[in-house]
């Protein structure tokens, strides 16, 4: 089968590449960089230049829509927020043959903006940290109640979200907030922080049924927040709230939750409409993506069991970053390859997700580059990072325009 897809930037379509290329699939993606991350490797046969996403979703879809056409693909499956996209203009989708599994744009539209997701996530019944949604400057300034983490309705990859300690900080983050258009858009959200490890859970529905889930555990954070090193875990709670959120929204498609598992169990502090890194879920027994390829091709996907937990997986690249973004210098980032390379610490029986080299030399680039530069100089990390996550998320301004195409309820 020939997949398109969606981006060509983020973790989860190269590890999506990987796994659909390994097993069979002619794979070609999406990307307004010609140096992606999916550039560096034999799995992927070609990358497709189209505009940036963020800011005008549909100028990305017209070129999307061309390419699906041009090279004769057989599925176009969203491998990031693009997602947004697909499921506005499904008419638009539908009509011109392209086939992709993604979900109503009304169950999209409550977990897409931090706002409306806290709302549903409240009647789903599913915890979350103490918070509130704070609808005018006013109210957000009012605030008394340290630390609070203040969070912009649209951001990706940690974006938009400011940690506040003090009434000085609530200042500066409600007037940047203010100036980001986010009370237009429905305000703030406000939530206290809970202590625990931060655990990631991935899942994939079928009409509000679900057929697959995963969870792991994010043993150590890398660049830009994300997860170097994980391990996978068995959390029945997570999978059954997660089924319970799925069936709530109808959901069709992929869905993702991060959760930080306090004392009194699991709490809810992000959603995201979207397959992420599927890589750890496979290697647990757990295949995420074959089943968005069955649901884009009209089949119902067989429900899967749980994942095998303790496995290890780790992504060099972002721990690299990772080192230089947490220290500012060199010999970290000289030690974190010491160590991966006597498979040591936390790479001891942890298997590669993201560039893996074996029957793929090209995957080695991209971890060379960054050593090279962060080497160089450390600050080049925010290159790595800043880069890919412009090339695939969606602005508050393409949000409103979504919304905006949408006849009234």
């Amino acid at each position: 089968m020939r997949v398109l897809l969606s981006d060509g930037s983020g973790l989860t379509a190269r590890q999506a590449a990987a796994q659909l290329a390994d097993a069979g699939h002619a794979v070609e993606v999406l990307s307004p960089d010609p140096l992606c991350l999916a550039r560096f490797t034999r799995r992927v046969r070609r990358v497709r230049r189209v505009p940036r996403y963020g800011a005008d979703p549909l100028r990305w879809l017209a070129a999307a829509l061309e390419v699906f056409r041009a090279d004769g693909m057989d599925v176009l499956l969203p491998t990031q927020e693009q997602v947004a996209v697909l499921s506005a203009c499904a008419d638009l989708v539908r009509a011109v043959g392209v086939r992709t599994a993604v979900p109503s744009f009304g169950a999209l539209a409550q977990v897409q903006d931090k706002l409306s997701a806290f709302v549903t996530l409240t009647a789903a019944g599913l915890p979350q940290p103490p918070g509130a949604v704070l609808a005018t400057p006013g109210e957000a300034a009012a605030w008394d109640r340290f630390p609070v983490f203040i969070k912009l309705p649209i951001g990706t990859a940690a974006a938009g979200v400011r940690r506040v300690s003090d009434r000085r900080q609530l200042a500066g983050a409600v007037a940047d907030a203010e100036a980001a258009g986010a009370f237009a858009d429905g305000g703030v959200l406000a939530q206290s922080p809970v202590a625990g490890p931060l655990v990631m859970a991935q899942a994939v529905f079928a009409d509000g049924a679900l057929v697959a889930c995963h969870t792991n555990l994010r043993v150590r954070e890398g660049a830009g927040g994300g997860a170097s090193h994980k391990r996978s875990v068995e959390l029945p709670a997570v999978r059954e709230h997660l089924r319970v959120l799925g069936r709530h929204l109808g959901w069709h498609g992929a869905l993702s939750a991060d959760a930080i598992v306090a004392g009194e169990g699991p709490r809810y502090i992000d959603i995201n409409p979207r397959l992420v890194e599927p890589a750890n879920a496979l290697r647990a027994g757990v295949d995420l993506v074959t089943p968005m390829l069955e649901l884009a091709s009209g089949v119902t996907p067989q429900v899967q069991p749980p994942s095998r937990p303790g496995v290890r997986t780790h992504q060099l690249l972002l721990a690299v970053l990772g080192a230089a973004q947490r220290t500012g210098h060199r010999w970290p980032v000289i030690a974190e390859l010491l160590t991966a390379a006597h498979h040591a610490g936390d790479y001891h029986g942890s298997a590669e997700e993201l560039t893996p080299v074996r029957g793929d030399l090209p995957a080695a680039a991209p971890v060379a580059m960054a050593v090279a530069a962060t080497l160089a100089r450390p600050s080049a990390w925010q290159w790595f990072t800043g880069g890919s996550v412009a090339s695939y998320s969606l602005s508050p301004a393409g949000w409103r325009q979504l919304r905006a195409r949408q006849p009234p309820a």
